[in-house]
């Protein structure tokens, strides 16, 4: 079938077209985001009406993040074939009949396994990847913040949702508000769709390398070989920030899964640990923006860096209090602080490898992060039913967390060795 849309081009790039299609990929993502969060508002209400334990009721989220995981990959590769539209599609589909048949689940793994394959796979995954990827390749000079500004529709679906679903399940119980979401996602998905009927433009370099300072354009040119990203072969890259991946989110798991029944466990109420979710996601609406600046001026493994060390920094504040206030300033805390991590990996995918990969190489790394969400959530419930408390959880977060400094640490110090090589040869007569 041949396109009626104009052919795409490097003027393409950062125009008023593209800043629209980020606004739409912004909404796309904070409605299928609906589907990450639904399940962890739900979780103490899933507990009681199956009757099992924290860390079975924590199974739903696992599953869900394991297929959003895998599904970045699957839907970062058909739009790299067929174009981004065609995930969105699929997605639209998948999150809409996930949502109505998870709320009519009659046991724990009915609901898992629809969690999973239709909400996670074939769902969410399709609002976030794919998103990320095609975002990535109209901007060159604001490509970091371009970048963030797409990502916080994750965020936002966190700071939106929670409230409104908690206010459902108070009033109408927790499988008509899932039914409902469901019809809403498919009203509302699907007609923005449309928005990306055009492929991505061909996008050249910024500037010329003759045009940048001597130590920019050392950094540039080792950033420019894809064979041999920081010398490494991409394979061993991706390996590693797929490592990375999995333990910063790890990490990050214990808070956003687990807040809700933490503050019920402290005897604060569910809707408090709602409150503390929104409160906790939406100022990484800020940081993700923030983080997203910064990149541009200092690059994705130095943003990741400073991320991940202020992600420990807050693990560690939970480890110090219990009471409700503190725990709303913590929650605070840990969204400023860890908001542009994630964000960091797809940009790091794009400064070190071709951007004709783009959409399967960005997909598997966020992939990774997304088993680290799953892994953490379940792990830390597994720690709550062994301990009878969060406190292990907590430290067993910021053990991961130390592991991705690890990482990160060591691919910066490749970093400065390759681009002071690349300054060496290119000042050299």
């Amino acid at each position: 079938m041949t396109s009626l849309a104009p052919p795409p081009s490097s003027k393409d790039a950062e125009s008023p077209y593209a800043w629209t299609r980020l606004i739409v990929s912004l909404l796309l993502m904070t409605i299928g985001g609906s589907g990450m969060y639904s399940v962890t508002v739900v979780l103490p209400q899933i507990q009681a009406d199956f009757g099992v334990s924290r860390s079975d009721a924590s199974l739903p989220y696992t599953l869900t993040m394991v297929g959003f995981g895998l599904g970045g990959i699957l839907m970062g590769r058909l739009s790299d074939r067929f174009g981004v539209m065609m995930p969105i599609i699929v997605g639209t589909l998948g999150l809409s009949c996930g949502f109505i048949l998870a709320g009519s689940a009659n046991s724990l793994w009915q609901f898992v396994i629809i969690q999973g394959l239709l909400i996670g796979l074939l769902g969410t995954a399709a609002s976030f990847a794919p998103l990320v990827a095609d975002t990535s390749q109209w901007f060159t000079r604001r490509r970091g913040i371009a970048v963030a500004i797409c990502m916080s529709g994750n965020y936002l679906a966190g700071a939106v949702w929670p409230p409104i679903m908690q206010h459902f399940i108070d009033t109408v119980g927790w499988r008509h508000m899932y039914m409902g979401i469901g019809v809403f996602c498919l009203l509302a998905m699907l007609p923005l769709a449309l928005v990306y009927r055009r492929r991505p433009p061909s996008i050249s370099a910024a500037a010329s390398p003759s045009s940048k300072p001597r130590t920019r354009f050392a950094l540039e040119a080792a950033r420019s070989d894809p064979n041999r990203p920081l010398g490494f072969t991409p394979g061993a890259l991706q390996g590693l920030l797929c490592v990375a991946g999995v333990a910063c989110c790890v990490a990050m798991a214990m808070p956003q899964v687990h807040i809700v029944a933490y503050c019920g466990d402290l005897g604060f109420g569910a809707a408090r640990g709602a409150e503390m979710l929104a409160l906790m996601l939406g100022l990484g609406i800020v940081s993700r923006l923030v983080s997203g600046w910064i990149s541009d001026h200092i690059g994705g493994l130095r943003t990741l860096l400073l991320g991940s060390l202020l992600q420990g920094v807050a693990l560690c504040l939970f480890l110090t209090s219990n009471g409700l206030v503190s725990l709303y300033v913590i929650s605070a805390l840990f969204g400023l602080f860890q908001g542009g991590i994630v964000p960091s990996y797809a940009l790091i995918v794009r400064e070190y490898f071709t951007p004709k990969e783009a959409g399967a190489r960005v997909g598997t790394v966020l992939m990774a992060t997304l088993f680290g969400m799953a892994l953490g959530g379940w792990m830390s419930g597994a720690i709550y039913d062994l301990t009878g408390s969060y406190q292990a959880a907590f430290i067993n977060g910021t053990v991961w967390n130390l592991v991705n400094l690890s990482i990160i640490g060591f691919l910066l110090y490749r970093a400065r060795r390759v681009e002071c090589t690349v300054y060496k040869n290119s000042v050299s007569p």
